[in-house]
């Protein structure tokens, strides 16, 4: 019973920030700050998921082959790589540092 008490308070919540985002007025959506966080949101909100995923681990800080791998994705990204061999690149270092210890 409290599962379906916990999906309907989010059915509830989800309807009404999509009503809350509709009924915003056009003229505070075209503001510059708005928009500027509008563009950077996302990118600050997948940052800080990669960053939890990464280095947390019931609750306590880890540095493992996870992070190996985040290090080598962020040098591909400097240097221009494509996003597919960034991911490629993650992939085997976090596999490779895996397999080391």
């Amino acid at each position: 019973m409290n599962a379906w008490i916990a999906i309907g308070l989010t059915v509830v919540g989800c309807y009404g920030v999509k009503l809350l985002g509709l009924s915003v007025p056009a003229g505070v959506l075209e503001r510059p700050v708005v928009r500027r966080l509008s563009a950077l949101l996302p990118v600050a909100l997948l940052a800080a998921l990669t960053a939890q995923q990464t280095f947390e681990d019931s609750g306590a800080l880890v540095v493992d082959a996870r992070a190996a791998g985040v290090a080598a994705a962020a040098v591909a990204v400097l240097l221009r790589a494509p996003f597919l061999l960034v991911i490629a690149v993650a992939v085997l270092v976090t596999a490779a540092v895996r397999a080391i210890s």
